[in-house]
């Protein structure tokens, strides 16, 4: 199926739930591949069969087979399975079944913005540091009470630099945005998420392989919209956990 998929375009596929959405798509392209050689083969058979010279007195009956009916109550009954069979219990894994706390996932919160994107993870004390708009500006995205709330000063807070993730640990990315809507895309790990002021919107996935994937806005969001970018730079626990160590002494005022 990689070859296949690799014909298609498709990314390098880096996260646990990638093969049901990959094979969805699969499926999906090959049943547009047999409509579209079918439905061709049908349209060139009619203009053969009904020819002028071999029909030379119009026939107001037509064609009197039931072919075309049968096969498009095959076709409906394709779909049927692809979205009863496929689709809906792939969505529903998707947002039905968020990571469990015996799981530990890393919580964290992404922020777009004209035209980038920020993460702010939680301290050692595992804590989020008090959060209010009054305090959010473009060197502050979320908003931390850095002076006034003592669970703020270890928040682990990114922006230009990669965001760092372990491998093979859910991650629980909590989706908002600064400005305009945007929208939140890693290709690699099929998540695709609209960022709208005002909300903090879940999406969740496990990283499983080790390297740097790019985060970048799938919605038109003003004249640098081709040049926001992120990165997710996944790495070992034991990597993930100096770096985090490392910021979370910086605090959550040192935006980098």
């Amino acid at each position: 199926m990689t070859s296949v998929l690799q014909l298609l375009g498709m990314p390098e596929a880096a996260a646990n739930h990638a093969k049901g959405i990959d094979e969805l798509i699969l499926y999906v392209h090959l049943l547009m591949a047999s409509l579209f050689v079918g439905w061709l083969g049908y349209f060139l058979y009619v203009i053969f069969r009904f020819r002028k010279g071999a029909n030379p007195k119009a026939d107001y009956v037509g064609a009197r087979s039931h072919t075309s009916t049968y096969l498009e109550i095959g076709v409906a009954g394709v779909e049927a399975v692809l979205l009863i069979g496929l689709a809906v219990p792939l969505w529903a894994k998707a947002v039905d079944n968020p990571p469990k706390p015996e799981e530990k996932p890393v919580e964290v919160q992404v922020m777009a913005q004209q035209f980038a994107w920020a993460a702010h993870f939680p301290g050692v004390d595992n804590q989020w540091g008090k959060q209010d708009v009054k305090f959010a500006d473009r060197s502050n995205p979320f908003g931390l009470d850095i002076n006034g709330d003592p669970a703020a000063k270890d928040d682990v807070a990114v922006v230009t630099e990669a965001f760092l993730l372990p491998v093979n640990r859910p991650v629980i990315a909590l989706i908002s945005s600064m400005d305009v809507i945007h929208c939140f895309k890693v290709p690699s790990m099929r998540v695709t998420q609209d960022a709208i002021p005002g909300l903090s919107i879940p999406v969740h996935f496990t990283p499983n392989k080790i390297g740097d994937y790019t985060i970048t806005c799938a919605q038109l969001c003003g004249n640098g919209h081709s040049a926001m970018r992120g990165f997710f730079k996944v790495v070992s626990q034991e990597d993930y956990d100096k770096w985090y160590t490392e910021k979370s002494k910086a605090g959550g005022g040192s935006f980098e």
